[in-house]
Formats: structure tokens, C-alpha cells, sequence
């Protein structure tokens, strides 16, 4: 599996997230197939969103186009960090 990790502090949490479920088909249509959110505990508009993807290509494209770049600058996102990662195994304890 492909996953991507971005951290990202915004402006307004109430206002990015949204911002966040409005993109839900956009991202879902580009192959995001599954997502968590958590945030920081001692600042609660430091946001981590961890996802899967049906590849890292279809991600980048994503979130590397003009028009996410676009949502991000409205939804308030400062400084996106992107972090592409390949799975190389899983395990429930």
C-alpha cells in the first residue's frame, strides 16, 4: 500500500476541516482510499493527515496540482509537509 503523510498547521481548524469534508469526492476521485486525522495535543490547528492511495503517482498529482494548491491557500493551511510512503508491512498486536 501507498500512503501520505502531510503535517500542516492552519489557521482555523473549524474552517480547514470544512474545507477538508467539501473535498471529500475530489480526493476520493483522484485515489485517496482511506484517511486519519489527528492533530497536535498542545496546539489543536497542527494537523497530521495520514492516507492511503491507489499509488503515489495518482497522490502527487493530487496534491502537487494548481487547483489543490488553490484550496489549501483558502482553507488557511500554512507550510505543507508532504511525506510519500510505500508500506512494507503491517501488524495488529
Amino acid at each position: 500500500m501507498q500512503h501520505v503523510l502531510i503535517i500542516h498547521e492552519v489557521e482555523d481548524y473549524p474552517l480547514w476541516k470544512v474545507v477538508f469534508d467539501q473535498a471529500a469526492a475530489i480526493r476520493r476521485d483522484a485515489g485517496e482510499i482511506s484517511y486519519q486525522l489527528l492533530r497536535y495535543e498542545e496546539n489543536s490547528n497542527n494537523i497530521v493527515h495520514f492516507s492511503e492511495w491507489t499509488s503515489l503517482e495518482d497522490a502527487r498529482l493530487f496534491f502537487e496540482s494548481p487547483a489543490l494548491v488553490k484550496i489549501r491557500h483558502e482553507a488557511g493551511v500554512k507550510a505543507p509537509e508532504f511525506i510519500y510512503l510505500n508500506e512494507i508491512e503491517r501488524g495488529i498486536l
